[in-house]
């Protein structure tokens, strides 16, 4: 046996498993959701093996019959999720890009300790962590008495059930996805070039923007990219700190799948979120390929 024959048998038996693993249980439900889109609904839930196009239309326009209406509402719960997925990336990164920056200048002791800290909420089930944020906002919650016992305000502030509890309940969860990319990226950083442009005579602002925003610009593309994905499916956020009053397109899906049984409608609504996470996902890598070739 030659060796170029025996690195193949060994990358075939490294990765096969593996492989099969992701055709059976990730490509394998994505294509029955796919085939589930175009079939019927069936009277008491399931499906009915009939071609419709009509899942699509109720959600893009071209549904006009006795059953199935295009409304749009849904398009409206979809725009608001990408509304909201992508304010939640933004705040993110507000809040971590200081953070790493900070923490990637710590010493190595304290660094791995802060790092530690970032990654601690992951240690505690996340519906816990949602009703502690209920605790906190809701009309007679901490922040509420806060504000009314410094006299701020002479009345609770309605920020439960609102898009404000939402990004704030998702930013939170989703900052340890914004922050470690962004810290990878950050720590590279060449800090002779930062203290040349200094001594070059560039302000802060031109250092950051000529010097440290294009060194950390994959981790902040990589970071934005894996926080907005699972932030526009997201359910149990707007379930718990939205209520009835913030539905996002992870809901929709949900209440189609269990509630309305619904199964082709809610599949079709998953293709919708799925394409929109492909084209970010194409983007991203176009972007990254022009920057390898600059």
């Amino acid at each position: 046996m030659t060796l170029a024959r025996r690195k193949l048998l060994q990358l075939v038996g490294l990765l096969g498993a593996p492989t099969v693993f992701l055709l059976v249980f990730f490509f394998g439900p994505l294509l029955i959701m796919l085939v589930y889109s175009f079939l019927t609904p069936g009277l008491y839930g399931g499906v009915d093996w009939i071609f419709s196009h009509l899942n699509y239309g109720r959600i893009l326009g071209w549904a006009d019959t006795r059953y199935e209406k295009f409304d749009p509402v849904f398009i409206a719960i979809f725009l608001r999720s990408l509304r909201l997925a992508a304010l939640t990336v933004l705040a993110s990164l507000l809040v971590c890009y200081p953070a790493a920056f900070w923490i990637s200048r710590m010493r190595p002791g304290m660094r791995d300790f802060a790092i530690f800290l970032v990654t601690l909420p992951f240690f505690v089930s996340l519906i816990v962590r949602l009703f502690a944020w209920v605790l906190i906002l809701r009309p007679t919650g901490f922040l509420n008495q806060g504000l009314m016992g410094l006299g701020l305000t002479g009345a609770p502030i309605e920020f439960l059930y609102t898009d404000f509890a939402v990004i704030l309940g998702m930013t939170y969860v989703f900052i340890p996805f914004m922050f470690l990319p962004l810290y990878g990226s950050i720590e590279k950083l060449d800090m002779a070039q930062i203290e040349a442009s200094s001594d070059l005579g560039a302000t802060r602002f031109q250092t950051f923007r000529k010097v440290i925003l294009p060194a950390t610009l994959p981790g902040i593309v990589g970071g934005s990219v894996i926080t907005f994905i699972p932030a526009l499916g997201n359910f149990i956020v707007p379930s718990v700190l939205g209520g009835a009053k913030v539905l996002m397109i992870g809901n929709l899906i949900e209440q189609q799948f269990l509630s309305a049984r619904n199964w082709p409608f809610g599949s079709a609504l998953a293709m919708l979120v799925m394409s929109a996470v492909l084209i970010l996902l194409i983007a991203q890598f176009r972007l990254s390929k022009k920057e390898a070739q600059a």
